[in-house]
């Protein structure tokens, strides 16, 4: 199956999705993503990559290390929205999925260090390990993984917010988002907006610098320019 048809085959599911809630559909109230430092995404400002992560992904897990080494390179020159796509072949993805968005709920500041926990024991929530487990101690080895990243005073928070419809809806909301933006698998990285080529597989610290540098360079040309001008 080559890519273009992978994509018209993601087109049409999303369309079927948006048909299917026909009248009931209305965008979320917040943009879908987890800023990686909170408060600091200036869409203009910076150069904005936007990843799309799976919990469970051994891919995504190892295309972090680069890109959050970047991310420190460049400081406040670029921006990272992160977007999950929890994939429906991956043990688990959901219920990870939705423990990011609960803690994220909760206290922004500790979603990533999540992500990172998860990415660190991804054996404990997919593949072999997880098969005759039931969901509801995969959902409260979950909770119990939240509560060390957060504080054990946060463990019935966390707890409940599983039976909150709310947190259901945010990790759906992602995954529709998602394939609307016709990602089909994870990591998928866009970098202001544009698709980054060979998406799909880890990128190297090397391979990050090489994108971002020209467009950090280009941006500095711009507002020195555009300093010149308001002098004129």
């Amino acid at each position: 199956m080559t890519r273009t048809t992978i994509l018209q085959l993601v087109a049409f599911q999303v369309l079927v999705i948006l048909l299917s809630v026909g009248a009931d559909y209305i965008p979320p109230s917040r943009f879908d993503g987890f800023p990686y430092r909170e408060g600091s995404l200036g869409l203009l400002d910076t150069v904005l990559i936007e990843a799309f992560y799976d919990p469970v992904c051994p891919d995504s897990r190892d295309s972090w290390p680069s890109l959050k080494q970047a991310l420190h390179h460049y400081g406040s020159r670029v921006s990272l929205l992160l977007h999950l796509l929890p994939l429906p072949y991956h043990d688990n993805a959901f219920v990870t999925s939705r423990a990011l968005h609960i803690v994220s709920n909760l206290n922004a500041s500790a979603t990533f260090p999540l992500l990172e926990w998860f990415f660190k024991h991804q054996e404990k929530f997919y593949g072999a390990h997880t098969l005759n487990l039931s969901r509801a101690s995969i959902v409260e080895e979950v909770v119990k993984s939240a509560t060390r990243v957060l504080g054990s005073s946060y463990y019935n928070a966390i707890k409940n917010a599983f039976n909150d419809t709310n947190t259901d809806y945010q990790t759906r909301v992602s995954f529709k988002y998602a394939a609307s933006r016709g990602v089909y698998g994870t990591p998928f990285f866009y970098v202001n907006g544009f698709l980054l080529p060979d998406t799909g597989a880890a990128v190297d610290y090397k391979a990050w610098r090489k994108v971002i540098d020209p467009l950090v360079s280009t941006k500095k040309s711009i507002q020195n320019a555009e300093s010149l001008h308001f002098f004129l």
